[in-house]
């Protein structure tokens, strides 16, 4: 992992790759763009430009062919479904997974203007108890496939961010209403990076989390991205 965090930095350096805060204009350009082949069908993810760390790092990776044969090891239904463990290219069935990650990314939530509405991406992380300042996994991202919520789902998701942020957070009139209307996962707001978006293929994603999954949500049989290719940077 450490020669993979070497290369990864190497890689950012010779393409040129922004890792500093960005300026309004710039966050307005264009946003990269990359293709997921799965065993189920494809998505395309769009990632945002005002989390560049996010952004430079998947890029480097998808170049680097580092998604290619990763599974889907985390299902729920009406929450997420979860990918990037490298320790689940050539995992045994039924091996609990979602530990793997190869190096950390300072977190950049940028709440609420990035928050965690149905087809957003968020980045795994470690808990607040070994995981401090929330850093990010660099591979493992999780979708957000939950539904329409009644308002008193979102009245528990708003409690839950209260006490992630010490009752500093409250979700605004357009969150409570894209919940209510859309669907997402209020709960994770604030406290996890979203870093992209599902712009393509979220009926792909759909039938990921109906998929049949074990004791430890990982699916049954397995769900496998075949390869991931950036098409627009």
């Amino acid at each position: 992992m450490k020669n993979l965090f070497i290369l990864i930095l190497s890689l950012v350096a010779f393409t040129g790759c922004n890792t500093r805060e960005e300026d309004p204009e710039t966050v307005q350009m264009e946003r990269a763009e990359i293709l997921f082949n799965t065993t189920m069908g494809d998505f395309k993810m769009a990632l945002f430009n005002e989390t560049p760390l996010h952004r430079d790092a998947y890029l480097v990776l998808t170049k680097c062919g580092y998604f290619d044969s990763l599974l889907f090891h985390r299902v729920i239904d009406n929450f997420i479904i979860q990918a990037g463990d490298p320790n689940s290219k050539y995992a045994p069935s039924g091996i609990l997974l979602g530990e793997g990650e190869p190096f950390r990314i300072p977190a950049e939530i940028c709440f609420p203007k990035l928050y965690h509405k149905r087809g957003m991406v968020n980045a795994a992380r470690m808990g607040d108890e070994e995981n401090p300042k929330r850093e990010s996994c660099a591979s493992q991202f999780a979708i957000m496939t939950g539904g329409p919520m009644s308002d008193e789902r979102i009245e528990r998701g708003q409690q839950r961010i209260w006490a992630g942020t010490d009752s500093t957070v409250n979700l605004t009139d357009e969150m409570i209403s894209n919940y209510r209307n859309i669907g997402g996962s209020p709960h994770l707001d604030a406290q996890y990076t979203v870093f992209a978006e599902i712009i393509e293929g979220m009926d792909v994603v759909d039938a990921i989390q109906k998929v049949s999954v074990d004791e430890n949500d990982r699916p049954v049989n397995d769900v496998r991205i075949l390869k991931a290719t950036v098409i627009k940077e």
